[in-house]
């Protein structure tokens, strides 16, 4: 059996939605050491697997990969469609475990298209294969209108800005009990109107926050600096996701956000991906004071949900063949 462990993922938000801009997309996030998932694969004729949820993921790297079948159990894993990018790690966790089990070489950079990953945001591959905090270089404009490519016809994004975040830095993360984010045919839709009406002015000040603010502070280990940049760009893209999904945030994120916003120990905070999971910039000292302020919150709005607090991760999925 090979063995591959991955975290998931927070995704801040693009760099530009709007085709008047030479390039598109541009996906800005950072890689997690928890929540976490484990996918082990082993040789088999077909495919064996236990999970429902999991197994057209099996599948479709074993045909990728042009083996005659893998047995692939997954002892740990976290929530699918909650913001935290699980599609993608268990589509290359799949991948590499399988071709691990049948002595293949694999490059997920490479194969992600096939699985149909890294259509847009190229975040998850690269914390996949790195970690740490990414800004990818996005798509030429002119190979998209409104609809996207069709599958497998893009190559994922390459990073332009990675870098590791501080040992000290935490996120509190925030994952309301209520229904899924947007994905498959629904997120495809929604993200085709944004893109035909997306305001390019937006992408211009998300420029200018991106050189300016966001990058010195990750350079720069200023944790205080990068949670108010982080918001701002979350901010700054929910105006163009507003009318998709019924404000700046998806609720009831927005009053999640209003309430860390006002936590003396949350220097910024915003919504990953389209939720429901928002997070808290936090450092070590003030994790207490921030988790308590994220369960008050959910508390004071009467809805039930899960408070963590996480480090970055800024190492990339391990593998034990």
């Amino acid at each position: 059996m090979a063995t591959v462990e991955t975290g998931a993922r927070l995704h801040f938000g693009f760099q530009n939605l709007s085709l008047a801009h030479e390039r598109l997309y541009g996906g800005i996030g950072v890689a997690l050491a928890e929540p976490r998932l484990i996918v082990e694969a082993g040789r088999a004729d077909g495919i064996r697997c236990d999970d429902p949820s999991v197994r057209p993921y099996a599948q479709r790297a074993v045909e990728v990969l042009d083996v005659p079948g893998a047995e692939v159990r997954v002892p740990k894993q976290f929530g699918r469609h909650v913001g935290l990018g699980n599609g993608t790690q268990v589509a290359l966790a799949c991948l590499q475990a399988i071709a691990e089990a049948h002595d293949r070489a694999a490059d997920v950079r490479e194969r992600a298209p096939e699985l149909d990953r890294g259509g847009r945001s190229g975040v998850g591959v690269a914390t996949f294969e790195h970690g740490g905090f990414v800004v990818d270089a996005g798509h030429p404009t002119e190979r998209f209108t409104a609809e996207p490519p069709d599958p497998g016809d893009w190559r994922v994004p390459e990073p332009i800005a990675a870098w590791p975040l501080p040992d000290h830095i935490r996120f509190v993360l925030v994952t309301p009990a209520v229904q899924a984010g947007r994905s498959g045919e629904e997120e495809d839709d929604s993200m085709r109107r944004v893109v035909e009406r997306a305001d390019p002015g937006i992408g211009d000040e998300i420029a200018t926050l991106v050189t300016r603010r966001l990058l010195p502070a990750v350079v720069e280990s200023d944790v205080d600096a990068f949670g108010r940049a982080v918001a701002r760009l979350g901010r700054l893209n929910g105006a163009w996701y507003a009318d998709e999904q019924g404000g700046v945030y998806r609720p009831p994120a927005g009053r999640l956000i209003e309430a860390l916003d006002d936590s003396s120990a949350v220097t910024g905070a915003g919504q990953s991906s389209w939720g429901p999971t928002v997070y808290g910039v936090t450092d070590a000292e003030a994790v207490e004071r921030a988790v308590a302020d994220a369960e008050t919150a959910l508390a004071d709005l009467d809805i039930d949900g899960e408070v963590r607090v996480v480090e970055p991760e800024n190492e990339g999925a391990t593998v034990d063949p």
